[in-house]
């Protein structure tokens, strides 16, 4: 999978490397920081005071967020697509690296 641009790429050891378009398409991309060192430490002190329910939940609203943001995309680029083939390939997107075939 080619990274996008602004990302690095994590090598088999966890740290980060230097992109190149041969890596497996699963390994983690981390996007470069965009946050000041005071408002990552706020962010990291709010996570901390948070019991691990919240952190789940907010792990889970994140995740609902950024599929419908995904949905969303595929709907402005296919707007004659019905609910059920955008339904496909969010799944697709999410799971697999090549497109489904068609269903009969």
């Amino acid at each position: 999978m080619p990274s996008r641009p602004g990302w690095s790429r994590l090598s088999s050891s966890g740290r980060l490397r230097e992109d190149d378009h041969t890596s497996a398409w699963y390994h983690f991309a981390v996007p470069v920081a965009d946050t000041t060192p005071a408002a990552r430490a706020v962010q990291l002190e709010i996570q901390r005071s948070m019991t691990g329910e919240q952190r789940l939940l907010l792990a889970f609203e994140m995740s609902m967020f950024a599929r419908e943001l995904s949905r969303e995309r595929i709907r402005r680029e296919h707007p004659d697509w019905p609910e059920s083939k955008i339904a496909r390939e969010l799944l697709r997107l999410a799971f697999l690296p090549s497109p489904l075939p068609d269903l009969q």
